[in-house]
């Protein structure tokens, strides 16, 4: 029986998989952004993201909520 770890970090090299999110910045535009890379802004500077949608398991799934964003008004495309 294999061990899982609570810290997501550990975990994600171990599997080799990412999450990653879809993130609003103040000027309207959404970034996706793995969740380090999140991570790391949110504790560096917090007033760079307003908003946030996630965890997705794939890059390709947060491209596509990026995009019905962009088209429901709540993003403005880059």
């Amino acid at each position: 029986m294999s061990r899982v770890s609570i810290n997501r970090g550990w975990w994600a090299i171990m599997s080799g998989s990412e999450r990653w999110y879809v993130v609003k910045r103040p000027n309207a535009q959404c970034q996706i952004l793995t969740e380090d890379e999140l991570e790391k802004i949110q504790t560096t500077s917090p007033s760079e993201t307003v908003e946030h949608w996630g965890p997705f398991t794939s890059e390709g799934e947060a491209i596509a909520r990026r995009v019905g964003l962009i088209r429901s008004g709540k993003c403005q495309p880059s």
